[in-house]
C-alpha cells in the first residue's frame, strides 16, 4: 500500500485513466518541492522532429562515440545498434547473454569518456540470473567482455537499467526494485537505488555506505541527466498516483514505498517535479538548451522542463503531445541536437507504419 500525507491528498483532483485504477490524479506538471509553480523560461518551442531511423525494435538507450555515431541498445531483440547522424544503422552485435523477459532484456549503455584511449563500452541487461553491467572493449567489434556489477535483482517489471557517465567522471546505474517495495529501503539490495561505480565496478571514491551505492528509496528510476552545474536529476515511475523528477543528492533516500510524490517525513527527499501518471511514465531524460528533456510512455508526449542557473526547476511543458505515440529513450548528441527513441512494439503501444523510429530535432 501506498502512504501519502494528508496535505499529500488534498491536492489529488481528477481519476486515472487509459486502464488504470481509479486513483486521483496530480496537476498536470506539478512542481515538487515548491507548493506553486516556478515561472519557467520555455517560451520558444523546440524545433520539428525528423525522423533519422525506421523499423526498429524498442530502442532503449542511446549513447554517443566520439564521432558523432550512436549506439542504440534493443530490448528485446538483444541487438545493439551503431547510428550515423545521417541516419544509416548496422548491427553491431547480438548481445550474448542477454534474456528478455518484460521489463528486462538488453537496456542502458553508456560509452567510457576516454574512450579514444581505452575504448571501453557498457551494457546493462537481464541475464538468466540477474541483471547486470558488463563492459567491453569496442573497436570493430565487441571483444573482452568483463561482468563489472552482477547480482542486481531481476524481474518482469522494474529493472531499472540506465547507464551514464557522470562529470565526475564515474560510471552511474539505475535499478529498480522488481516489484517488491521495500528492497528500495534496504541497504543490503541493490534493487531501487542509484549506483555510482569505476569502470571496474568498483565502488566510486566518496560513495555513502562504502559500496557502489549512491541513493536509494527508489521505485524504477529510467533516467539520468546533469546540468551544466553538476546537478543529477533522475525521472522515476510511480505507482498509481505519482511520476516525478528527483533532483539526486549523495545518500539521500528518495521515500519509496513509504511516499509516492511529495510528503511530509524528514527522513525522505521530495521531487522537485511530479505528474499524474497518466500523462507521463517518465522514462529517459536528457539535459539540452536550459531544459530537462523527458521523453514519456504512458504520456506518449516529451516533455520540456525549465531549469534556471541556480537549479530551479520551472514549470513543464508538453511537447508534441500524441503525435508519436510512447516515447523512451532521449540523449543529447555532441552538437546539441536531441535524438528520441519511439516504444510503441514493447507490448504496450499501437505500432504505426516505420515503427519503432530515432527521431532528432533541435531544442
Amino acid at each position: 500500500m501506498i502512504r501519502m500525507t494528508t496535505r499529500l491528498a488534498l491536492v489529488l483532483v481528477t481519476a486515472l485513466t487509459m486502464g488504470c485504477s481509479a486513483a486521483p490524479a496530480a496537476p498536470a506538471g506539478r512542481v515538487g518541492t515548491a507548493r506553486t509553480p516556478v515561472p519557467g523560461t520555455a517560451d520558444a518551442p523546440p524545433g520539428e522532429p525528423r525522423t533519422l531511423v525506421e523499423n526498429l525494435a524498442v530502442p532503449w538507450g542511446i549513447a554517443f562515440l566520439p564521432g558523432g555515431d550512436a549506439l542504440v541498445t534493443e530490448r528485446d531483440t538483444a541487438r545493439l545498434l551503431r547510428v550515423t547522424p545521417a541516419g544509416k544503422s548496422t548491427e553491431v552485435e547480438k548481445i550474448s547473454g542477454v534474456r528478455p523477459d518484460g521489463e528486462g532484456g538488453l537496456l542502458g549503455v553508456a560509452v567510457s569518456p576516454t574512450f579514444s584511449k581505452d575504448h571501453f563500452v557498457f551494457l546493462y541487461f537481464t541475464s538468466a540470473r540477474d541483471n547486470r553491467i558488463v563492459r567491453y572493449r569496442y573497436d570493430r567489434g565487441l571483444t573482452d567482455a568483463t561482468v563489472i556489477l552482477g547480482g542486481i535483482p531481476k524481474g518482469v517489471i522494474h529493472n531499472g537499467g540506465r547507464l551514464a557517465f557522470g562529470p565526475d567522471g564515474y560510471l552511474y546505474a539505475t535499478t529498480g526494485e522488481t516489484g517488491d517495495d521495500f528492497l528500495a529501503q534496504s541497504l543490503d539490495s541493490l534493487a531501487g537505488k542509484i549506483l555510482r561505480m569505476t569502470v571496474d565496478g568498483a565502488p566510486a571514491p566518496g560513495n555513502p555506505f562504502r559500496n557502489v551505492i549512491w541513493s536509494y528509496g527508489h521505485r524504477n528510476v529510467q533516467g539520468l541527466a546533469w546540468d551544466p552545474s553538476g546537478r543529477l536529476y533522475a525521472t522515476e515511475f510511480g505507482s498509481n498516483t505519482f511520476d516525478e523528477i528527483n533532483l539526486i543528492r549523495k545518500g539521500r533516500n528518495y521515500g519509496w514505498p513509504e511516499v509516492e510524490g511529495v510528503g511530509d517525513d524528514s527522513r525522505f527527499t521530495n521531487p522537485v517535479v511530479t505528474w499524474s501518471t497518466s500523462e507521463a511514465s517518465p522514462s529517459g531524460v536528457a539535459y539540452a538548451d536550459g531544459s530537462l528533456w523527458v521523453a514519456a510512455l504512458r504520456g506518449r508526449r516529451l516533455w520540456q522542463v525549465p531549469v534556471a542557473a541556480d537549479g530551479t526547476v520551472g514549470t513543464p511543458v508538453p511537447r508534441f503531445t500524441g503525435r508519436y505515440g510512447r516515447l523512451r529513450a532521449i540523449a543529447t548528441a555532441p552538437g546539441g541536437s536531441l535524438w528520441i527513441g519511439t516504444s510503441n512494439k514493447d507490448g504496450r503501444g499501437s505500432p504505426r507504419p516505420g515503427d519503432d523510429r530515432i527521431l532528432t530535432l533541435t531544442p
